[in-house]
């Protein structure tokens, strides 16, 4: 397995960031791979592989570097893997450095795509030759690929993500805001177990497992931490000049499990749409605050319908830890089901894509 030395200084000072830029390049996996994980993946690809495969096919340069910087996914095993030589779903080869930069505080895309445009095209080479496990095929001998590089994730973020970030940034807040409520419950090693189960683990005696690949251990106490969720089911390690470390993982949880599903006409009428919204998200337990960074709606808005919604009998509650959950009544789940089938949904604003499975 790959694991980190990390120890309790640097463990306490980590966190959770959201991350546009992470965000795009798990997109841009996404279009690579070209095959969606769930429904809500494989619309979005609908949407926009075509048009992704149309710009690569009149750009052959770009198309290879893509091709060399990008591990060959197996997607038989879905999971995110990670580890010195980043990965994406199961790979066989390593993510380039250059392509991956971590994470800053209060970044915007356009302040971190520069960073991926500033690389140095000899490290950018370099990087790909561990990518590729050998030599650079000769169309890559050539100083602008970090500028290629940053020129498609530009690309990507408009045409792909942008659109949706303000919906998709609601999705992940609700994670982080989950991860949090864990953490507090349970722990750092809680937290660490459930980022992508089965793959990333607290193994005590200060070391992080990030992967299940036999890579060295790394040492990086005294560095920066930071957790990093992405809405497409996939993820990756990097770091850079070794003080700062990211995990970027697949937003799971509750959240995982919420369908990209728009509000069915007739609930709607019946409800009214801010309040249907609320009853059909709650096909998976959520909290109120996973609600309110998920809809969008203010916080008393959300009690106020999940009161309504209480009396009714349409859903019920539990708690958990702290953390009180509602989910829906048996009467509850029928009467979403029965929208369902009624014909058109509302207009409400919904992710569409690449993401969210949620």
């Amino acid at each position: 397995m790959g694991w980190w030395q990390v120890n309790a200084d640097t463990l306490a000072r980590s966190r959770f960031l959201l991350s546009p830029l992470d965000e795009t390049f798990a997109a841009l996996k996404l279009l690579h791979v070209g095959v969606g994980a769930h429904p809500g993946e494989t619309e979005w690809l609908r949407t926009h592989l075509p048009a992704y495969r149309a710009r690569l096919a009149a750009d052959p340069v770009t198309a290879l570097l893509v091709k060399a910087g990008l591990p060959r996914p197996n997607r038989l095993c879905p999971l995110p893997s990670g580890g010195g030589p980043r990965a994406g779903r199961e790979p066989e080869g390593w993510i380039a450095d250059f392509l991956t930069p971590p994470p800053r505080d209060g970044e915007t895309f356009e302040e971190a795509v520069a960073r991926v445009r500033a690389a140095r095209p000899e490290a950018a080479r370099a990087q790909l030759r561990v990518s590729l496990g050998g030599p650079v095929p000769a169309e890559l001998h050539r100083d602008d690929l970090p500028d290629r590089a940053a020129t498609l994730l530009e690309y990507v973020w408009a045409e792909t993500v942008r659109p949706y970030w303000a919906r998709r940034r609601r999705i992940l807040e609700a994670d982080v805001v989950a991860r949090t409520a864990q953490m507090s419950r349970g722990g750092w090693a809680a937290a660490l177990d459930s980022l992508v189960p089965g793959r990333t683990r607290w193994l005590g005696e200060n070391r992080l497992q990030v992967n299940l690949h036999e890579y060295p251990p790394r040492e990086i106490s005294g560095a920066e931490l930071v957790f990093v969720p992405v809405t497409v089911q996939t993820g990756w390690v990097s770091w850079e000049d070794g003080d700062r470390y990211a995990v970027i993982y697949p937003c799971a949880g509750a959240l995982a499990d919420v369908r990209d599903r728009s509000v069915p006409a007739s609930l709607g009428a019946l409800l009214g749409t801010a309040r249907a919204e609320v009853l059909v998200l709650l096909g998976s337990p959520m909290s109120t605050t996973q609600l309110t960074a998920v809809t969008g709606q203010a916080l008393g808005s959300v009690g106020r319908h999940l009161k309504v919604l209480l009396e009714a009998g349409l859903v019920t509650r539990r708690r958990a830890g702290r953390s009180v959950l509602y989910s829906w009544t048996t009467a509850g789940q029928v009467l979403v089901e029965a929208g369902d089938r009624r014909g058109p949904s509302a207009t409400v604003p919904a992710p569409t894509g690449a993401s969210i499975r949620s």
